[in-house]
């Protein structure tokens, strides 16, 4: 009898439970009609237009302006796609919950609980996301690497951002990298990036003349920005001589471009003095 008592009470006890978490829900739920279902639908897709016209105008807008001025304006994507998202979500809020001090609490709390354990990555990706819009690790324009990705940032989303690589792909990588990978970035929102051009000669090579050659490559180049500095370094190798010629052109945009540029003006002027190249034989003998 005693048993059955206590098997009945926890089964009361439960049911109890039940009936007040039905009786919460029903007070943090409002009422949903068709009207509201087909309102959400709406916001949605106003939100989803919003996004689409907010990264068109920034972009048509970075171009038509001076360039110095390109990058700047295309940091304006990622804080307008941020609001407009932002609302949304709230609007939605609204919409269907009813929004009491104790039920944002209750929301906050929930949601809280199952970004933990259902969408930990995801989650991870936005709040870096966020985190990376004050710090500045890198921005629409940037020219970066993470790990062993490299591109121009030509899009900042809520969960990652998309490279174009120089092969014109393009690779999205999620915010959460940011945890784990170092990142290199080239113009950190500048609209100069360094570029290094690669040469390699013979040891008996006369550096002085290659040295030449290199500084006025670069300063004959309509692509280089002649207020930033030019250097040539030089370091002996087993197999020769190499030589980096380090400068920066007027856009970054052109990195591949400026750098064909430097390699055939500096070739023209190495064959015309007939400068010797490392020998085969000599890179197999060491």
């Amino acid at each position: 009898m005693a048993l059955y008592f206590n098997w009945y009470v926890l089964a009361q006890s439960a049911g109890d439970a039940a009936q007040e978490t039905a009786e919460e829900t029903k007070q943090l739920l409002s009422k949903i009609t068709t009207w509201k279902v087909t309102q959400a639908i709406l916001i949605v897709l106003l939100c989803y237009v919003s996004l689409r016209i907010i990264d068109w105008l920034i972009i048509w807008v970075s171009e038509r302006i001076a360039r110095e001025w390109r990058l700047q304006v295309k940091q304006f994507i990622p804080v307008l796609r941020t609001v407009a998202l932002g609302t949304t979500v709230i609007t939605l809020m609204n919409l269907f919950l009813n929004l009491s001090r104790e039920n944002i609490i209750a929301v906050t709390g929930a949601a809280a609980v199952a970004l933990g354990f259902a969408f930990k990555d995801y989650a991870s990706s936005i709040i870096a996301g966020i985190v990376g819009i004050f710090e500045g690790s890198y921005r629409v324009g940037d020219r970066i690497k993470i790990g062993e990705d490299y591109g121009e940032v030509v899009r900042y989303g809520l969960r990652g951002i998309r490279l174009q690589t120089p092969s014109d792909n393009t690779v999205t990588v999620p915010h959460s990298k940011i945890w784990t990978e170092s990142i290199s970035n080239s113009n950190a929102g500048e609209l100069e990036a360094q570029v290094i051009t690669e040469f390699y000669f013979a040891h008996e090579v006369d550096t002085e003349l290659v040295t030449k050659i290199l500084y006025r490559a670069a300063h004959t180049s309509r692509y280089t920005q002649l207020e930033l500095p030019i250097v040539v370094a030089m370091a002996e190798t087993p197999y020769g001589t190499h030589f980096k010629l380090k400068s920066y052109p007027l856009d970054a945009r052109d990195e591949f471009t400026y750098q064909t540029d430097l390699t055939n003006k500096a070739k023209k002027a190495f064959a015309k003095y007939k400068l010797a190249y490392p020998r085969l034989l000599d890179m197999e003998q060491n």
